[in-house]
C-alpha cells in the first residue's frame, strides 16, 4: 500500500488567501441559511471583518519575510516573498475601500448584497493567489478565480441592459484569453519540462530549451493571456465597454484588482520564472508598452464619457507599469509595487465618488453630466479633483512618485528612449486629466446632479472610504518615506 505524502503547508502564508476564501464562504452560507434576505448591513460587516483579518495577517506575515529569506510552500506551489506580501496588503486594502464604497449602491440600486461581496472576496482571492502562485498551473487557477467572480459581477445589474452586455463581451473576449493563457502554459512546459517558475528557471539557467522554438511560442501566448488581463495595448479593446457597462463600484474594484493581481503574476513569471529569456520578451514588452502609453492617452483625449476615459486612463497607466518590468531591476520591481499601490487606492477613491453621483440606473456618466459640479458639491469636487490630478502625476500625490519611480527605474537600466516616450504620453493625458478638472471648477450644470451619501449607517461607509482614499493619496505624495521603505524591502526579498 502506497503511502500518501502530504508537502508541508505554511498555513500562515496562506492566511490572507484563506480569510478571503472562508470569508465568502461563510457568507454564502449564512445567506443561504437565512429565512430572509439577508440585511445589507451584515453581509457588508462579514466583508469588512474578511479584508481586515486578511490585511492583518498580510503585515505579520510581512515581518517574517522582511526577517528572513524568501521562501516557498506547499511544495513549491506557492511564493513567500515580499511581492506575495505586498501584493495582499494592497489587494486587501482595496477590497476594504470597495465594501465601504458599495454598501450604499447596492441598496439603491436593489442587487442582492450578499452576492456582490461574496464575489468580489473570490475575485480578491484569485488576484493574491496569482501573486503568489510559483507554479504556472497554479497561476491559471488564481486566474479563473479572479476572472470568473469578475465576469458575474459586471452582470450584476440586472436593471440594466448595458451591464448585461459588457459582462458577454467580457466573458467571450475572457475565455478566449484563457484559452490561449492555456496553450502558452502547455507550450512552456513541453519546452522546459515543468510548471513550477524556480524548476523553468534553473533549467534554463543549466542548459538551453531543448524545444528553444516552443518555448517562444509558449512565452508569446503566455504574454498575450496577461496582456489582456491587465488591459495592454492592443489587447485592451474590451476595457472601455466593460468599464462603461458595469455597475460604477465594480469597475472600481476590476481596475484595482485584476490589474494588481495581473501585473504581479507577470513580474514573478518574467523576472523569476524567465529571466534567461530576456533578450526574447524584452523586445516584444518594448513594443507592448509603446501600444499601451499612447493608446491610452491618445483616445483618453477624445473620449465624452467619464468611465471611458478612465478605462483609457488605466491603460495608460498599464504603460508606465511595464517599464518598471522591463527594467528587470529591484528598483524596477519596487517601483511597480508602488505604483499598484497607489493606482489601486486612487481609482477606487475616484469610482467611488462617481457611484456617489452616479444616475438613477447607473446609465449615464457623460463628462458633460459633472459640468459645474463645483457649485452644487464642493467637498467633493474638491476630493474628486485631487484623485484625477494624482492619475495625471501631480506634485505631491502619489501618482507623480509613481510616474517618477517607475521613469527613473527605465532609465537607471538604460530605457531611456521608452523613458521619454512615456513622460510624452503622460504631457498627452495629462490634458485630458486638467480639461476634466476645469470644466468642474469652470463649468456651468445643465442639470443637478444628486449626491447619495451612505446615510443609513452609523459610520457614513462611502464617505469614510474616500476620505480614506484621498488622504492617502496625498499623506504618501508629501511623505513618501514610509511605503518607499516598504516597497524597497519588498524588492529585496524576492523569490530568486
Amino acid at each position: 500500500m502506497t503511502n500518501l505524502t502530504m508537502p508541508s503547508i505554511s498555513y500562515l502564508a496562506l492566511a490572507p488567501i484563506l480569510f478571503l476564501l472562508l470569508g465568502g464562504v461563510l457568507l454564502m452560507a449564512v445567506a443561504a441559511l437565512s429565512r430572509r434576505a439577508l440585511p445589507p448591513m451584515v453581509s457588508t460587516g462579514l466583508t469588512l471583518f474578511a479584508g481586515t483579518g486578511a490585511l492583518v495577517f498580510s503585515l505579520i506575515e510581512w515581518h517574517h519575510v522582511a526577517a528572513s529569506k524568501a521562501t516557498t510552500t506547499v511544495a513549491g506551489a506557492i511564493a513567500v516573498d515580499g511581492l506575495s506580501v505586498v501584493i495582499a496588503v494592497t489587494i486587501s486594502c482595496s477590497v476594504l475601500l470597495a465594501t465601504g464604497l458599495g454598501h450604499r449602491y447596492l441598496e439603491r440600486m436593489h442587487i442582492a448584497s450578499a452576492e456582490y461581496h461574496v464575489l468580489a472576496l473570490t475575485s480578491a482571492s484569485g488576484a493574491m493567489i496569482m501573486a503568489a502562485a510559483n507554479d504556472l498551473v497554479v497561476l491559471f487557477l488564481g486566474l479563473e478565480i479572479l476572472s470568473i467572480a469578475l465576469y458575474v459581477l459586471v452582470a450584476l445589474n440586472r436593471r440594466s441592459s448595458r451591464s448585461e452586455e459588457a459582462a458577454l463581451k467580457y466573458f467571450i473576449l475572457g475565455g478566449f484569453s484563457s484559452a490561449i493563457f492555456v496553450f502558452g502554459i502547455a507550450f512552456t512546459y513541453g519546452a522546459t519540462g515543468s510548471t513550477n517558475l524556480q524548476v523553468i528557471a534553473q533549467n534554463l539557467a543549466g542548459s538551453v530549451a531543448a524545444k528553444p522554438g516552443i518555448l517562444m511560442v509558449g512565452l508569446a501566448l503566455l504574454l498575450v493571456g496577461f496582456c489582456f488581463k491587465v488591459a495592454a495595448g492592443p489587447f485592451h479593446l474590451w476595457t472601455p465597454d466593460v468599464y462603461e457597462g458595469a455597475p460604477t463600484p465594480v469597475t472600481g474594484f476590476m481596475a484595482a484588482v485584476a490589474k494588481t493581481g495581473g501585473f504581479a503574476a507577470l513580474i514573478r513569471v518574467l523576472l523569476a520564472g524567465l529571466p534567461t529569456t530576456r533578450s526574447t520578451w524584452t523586445p516584444a514588452l518594448y513594443a507592448i508598452a509603446i501600444a499601451t502609453l499612447f493608446g491610452g492617452a491618445l483616445l483618453m483625449v477624445v473620449q465624452r464619457d467619464l468611465k471611458r476615459m478612465l478605462a483609457y486612463s488605466s491603460i495608460n497607466h498599464a504603460g508606465f507599469i511595464f517599464l518598471g518590468i522591463l527594467a528587470a531591476t529591484s528598483a524596477g520591481v519596487s517601483a511597480d509595487l508602488f505604483y499598484l499601490f497607489t493606482y489601486s487606492i486612487a481609482a477606487i477613491g475616484t469610482f467611488g465618488i462617481l457611484t456617489m453621483l452616479a444616475s438613477a440606473n447607473d446609465d449615464d456618466s457623460a463628462i458633460a453630466r459633472y459640468r459645474g459640479l463645483v457649485h452644487h458639491h464642493p467637498v467633493i469636487t474638491g476630493c474628486l479633483a485631487v484623485l484625477i490630478l494624482a492619475q495625471a502625476g501631480v506634485p505631491l500625490t502619489t501618482g507623480f512618485l509613481a510616474k517618477f519611480a517607475v521613469v527613473e527605474a527605465a532609465i537607471g537600466s538604460g530605457a531611456i528612449p521608452l523613458a521619454i516616450l512615456a513622460m510624452v504620453s503622460a504631457a498627452i493625458a495629462a490634458f485630458a486629466y486638467l480639461r476634466f478638472v476645469l470644466s468642474l471648477y469652470a463649468g456651468t450644470m445643465e442639470e443637478s446632479v444628486s449626491l447619495d451619501l451612505d446615510g443609513s449607517t452609523r459610520v457614513p461607509l462611502a464617505q469614510v472610504a474616500v476620505g480614506l482614499s484621498v488622504a492617502v493619496t496625498v499623506f504618501f505624495g508629501i511623505f513618501p518615506a514610509t511605503l518607499l521603505d516598504f516597497v524597497r524591502v519588498a524588492a529585496d526579498h524576492l523569490l530568486p
